[in-house]
């Protein structure tokens, strides 16, 4: 009986999420954004680190279509995170609607490989807004449902996500100072789609960051 208990236990160990964290707010955060009233959210730069021998099974254009999957699919659940926020009074600023800032974006030529090119300032006058979040984002399996099939068809059966790594910036539209640095990383069981990954990652961050009450 002491055996299996002790399995269990370390069973439930081994799929408790993990979790590092890393925040940096700018200690002028109050006094820089006391007027802004709306920010823009973009598309962040994300990495999907598949087992070597299954990017072996895809091609570089198949790889890098489901990284940009990815990464629509986080903005968009980022997205309904923060309105939900506004919704229940804990957001004291509106998050610019995912669909205007792809509009706006295409309408400028701005693609999810060349986005980096831009300064934070250069893409809020592009879009806007007071501010922008931006960031990368790294996980070692695609967390959104249609992804997932599509790589199950090509290499395999897949199991739960058990990595991923957010690293998220706020700037200033104004100066392009930096008003937040957010930095995340989980491991472990990390719920089955992409709104339960945001839940994780951002839950500690809505505690503390200024523009969340």
């Amino acid at each position: 009986m002491k055996k299996l208990l002790l399995s269990v236990v370390c069973i439930l160990i081994g799929i408790t999420t993990f979790a590092q964290t890393q925040l940096y707010e700018n200690p002028n955060f109050a006094e820089l954004t006391k007027d802004h009233k709306v920010i823009g959210l973009v598309p962040f730069k994300t990495t999907v680190k598949l087992r070597p021998k299954d990017m072996k099974e895809m091609s570089s254009e198949q790889i890098r279509d489901l990284q940009i999957n990815e990464s629509e699919n986080l903005q968009f659940a980022m997205y309904s995170w923060f309105m939900k926020r506004k919704e229940a009074g804990k957001l004291s600023v509106d998050v610019q609607d995912v669909a205007t800032t792809t509009a706006l974006l295409r309408q400028n030529n701005i693609t999810p490989d060349n986005i980096e090119d831009y300064t934070p300032g250069e893409l809020a006058k592009i879009l806007g807004v007071d501010a922008i979040i931006s960031g990368k984002f790294e996980t070692n399996k695609p967390m959104s449902e249609g992804a997932t099939v599509a790589l199950a068809v090509l290499v395999g059966v897949y199991g739960p996500t058990n990595k991923a790594v957010l690293n998220l910036f706020i700037h200033n539209a104004a100066d392009g100072q930096l008003l937040v640095n957010y930095n995340k990383a989980v491991s472990g069981s990390l719920g089955s789609s992409t709104e339960d990954l945001v839940n994780i990652l951002l839950r500690k961050a809505s505690r503390r960051v200024t523009y969340t009450k």
